[in-house]
């Protein structure tokens, strides 16, 4: 069976809808203003669990009991060289 021009564009968008869906699932949000932070950004969370954007900091009268930076996607993947040679 083949599948006409519109079926195959229809399958692609598809594809790429839940694609992009299953990154941003993964990635966190500001809950005040629903922004992704950007990489290098810091987030902060408060007592209940949610988490605030720099930006939106400012609005909370509550102090954060952390903070987080956000990494790109290669945090943790990549390769350390260590220096094993006897000193």
């Amino acid at each position: 069976m083949r599948l006409s021009v519109d079926d195959r564009t229809d399958l692609e968008l598809a594809l790429l809808r839940r694609g992009v869906d299953e990154r941003a699932a993964d990635l966190e949000r500001c809950g005040r203003c629903h922004r992704t932070p950007l990489i290098g950004e810091q987030i902060y969370i408060y007592d209940q669990g949610f988490v605030r954007c720099e930006l939106c900091r400012a609005k909370e009268r509550d102090a954060p009991i952390a903070s987080q930076l956000i990494h790109g996607p290669e945090f943790g993947h990549t390769i350390k060289i260590a220096d094993r040679r006897a000193a």
